[in-house]
């Protein structure tokens, strides 16, 4: 995989979008900031250089994003999943789409509520046909987590309708620090983005924080 590669994150103004930059910065990537404006999309790497000075990133509205990435991902909240993608969909044509959007509908962000196409990956799936292959992961990791220096306890589960796709995003799950498992088709991406409510309800407790999944089990 070459380490020269351009992985385009829109709306990267958010603690996980923030993060994953970082993270494949370190890792040798091109990393392009799409946002609705320029002047938002500026405003998010001005945010991340305060934050990360050592991590170059380029600035642009999301359609120039979408077109100059070799990898995409999608990083809006559930409401703006949808019109973010009719924006950029003609670029994202023989892509991998990485979609970490969690269908929650606040104020209840705590209780399981998901779309009527099942979840948000397979609705993203829909919408943009086979010629995008879109891969729902990170749903499930504490956000601000990945801005820090620190190892990150929670294994990340990848579900898309193509296997190497998948791998693609599990090998940069991996240069990000974290282990990721193939979960099957966008379908199965209903468990992940359902799990997220339940994370929440366990951090709510107050006995732990940052809660996230493990997959353990004997190796062969």
């Amino acid at each position: 995989m070459s380490a020269k590669e351009t992985i385009a994150i829109l709306g990267g103004t958010g603690d996980l979008g923030t993060g994953l930059a970082i993270r494949w910065s370190k890792a040798g990537y091109n990393i392009v900031i799409g946002s609705r404006t320029q002047e938002k999309a500026d405003a998010a790497v001005a945010a991340l250089a305060e934050i990360s000075p050592n991590t170059p990133a380029q600035a642009m509205e999301n359609a120039a994003a979408a077109a100059a990435g070799d990898i995409v991902v999608l990083t809006v909240p559930a409401d703006h999943q949808i019109s973010t993608l009719d924006g950029v969909k003609d670029s994202l044509k023989g892509k991998i789409l990485i979609d970490v959007t969690v269908p929650l509908v606040p104020p209840k962000v705590g209780t399981v509520q998901m779309p009527p196409e099942g979840s948000a990956g397979k609705r993203a799936q829909d919408h943009l046909g086979e010629d995008v292959h879109v891969v729902s992961a990170f749903q499930n990791i504490a956000a601000h987590l990945l801005q820090q220096d620190v190892v990150i306890e929670c294994d990340v589960l990848v579900a898309g309708n193509n296997k190497e796709s998948r791998q693609r995003v599990i090998d940069l799950i991996k240069e990000a620090g974290m282990n990721g498992w193939h979960a099957g088709p966008i379908a199965n991406a209903a468990a992940a983005e359902a799990l997220t409510s339940i994370l929440i309800q366990i951090n709510r407790s107050g006995i732990v924080s940052h809660s996230g999944i493990k997959i353990i089990g004997q190796e062969h």
